[in-house]
């Protein structure tokens, strides 16, 4: 039976993660076809900007977000301002932390799946005087669709265990941004908090195990579908 901090530290979680794929599914999708069917110069520096997320140390991209987003910001003053929208130190900006941390798992997978596709399909609605738009809805999209899903499930796990992004940029507050991992590391500088970060880890764990099960899963459905 879970205690009462573990739920509200596995419930945000679980929203936060949810939230952070809806942030960033439609923009990855834009993203990964740009880089697939375009060519354009700046091409190469493109690339390396949306998949910096990979190789920049969480803390830094939590600094980068707090510094544009956040209430003196240029961005988050102007929705602060304008709307009384602030991310800094909320769910919202744990999501959006999360979305930014997660942001180059989707990409890099529905990438693969649009490499993969026949171009030749799409040539064919063409030759029949389908739009572009149509040829996307009807053929593209349905045709990657594991790759997404696939995308997303990676993502989800990936953010449940979101930890320096989100401390910096909404910090460690209980019944808002606290999630798993900050759950866990609060618990290891509580005294007598060993045996709840224990039920803690073991929770991530699972939960990330689950997570990367089910995106093999959707890839192996991806493979067979695309004859390989």
């Amino acid at each position: 039976m879970l205690s009462a901090a573990e739920t509200d530290a596995l419930t945000l979680s679980l929203s936060i993660a949810a939230r952070s794929v809806l942030f960033n599914l439609p923009f990855a999708i834009a993203v990964a076809w740009l880089l697939t069917r375009t060519r354009f110069a700046g091409r190469t520096v493109f690339d390396a900007f949306v998949h910096l997320p990979l190789v920049l140390p969480p803390v830094v991209v939590g600094y980068l977000l707090l510094v544009l987003f956040g209430i003196r910001g240029p961005i988050g003053g102007w929705l602060y301002g304008h709307f009384g929208i602030q991310l800094a130190f909320t769910s919202t900006g744990a999501a959006l932390a999360t979305a930014v941390m997660s942001f180059p798992l989707v990409v890099r997978s529905i990438r693969i799946s649009l490499e993969a596709l026949d171009g030749g399909l799409e040539d064919a609605a063409r030759t029949l005087g389908a739009a572009p738009l149509d040829r996307f809805v009807s053929i593209t999209l349905p045709l990657i669709t594991p790759g997404i899903l696939a995308g997303v499930v990676t993502a989800f796990a990936a953010g449940l265990g979101e930890f320096g992004a989100v401390i910096t940029f909404a910090s460690n507050i209980p019944g808002e941004t606290r999630t798993l991992p900050l759950a866990l590391y609060t618990a290891l500088q509580t005294p007598d908090g060993d045996s709840l970060a224990a039920r803690l880890a073991l929770i991530s764990f699972s939960l990330g195990l689950a997570g990367l099960l089910v995106a093999e899963s959707l890839s192996r459905a991806l493979r067979a579908r695309l004859g390989r």
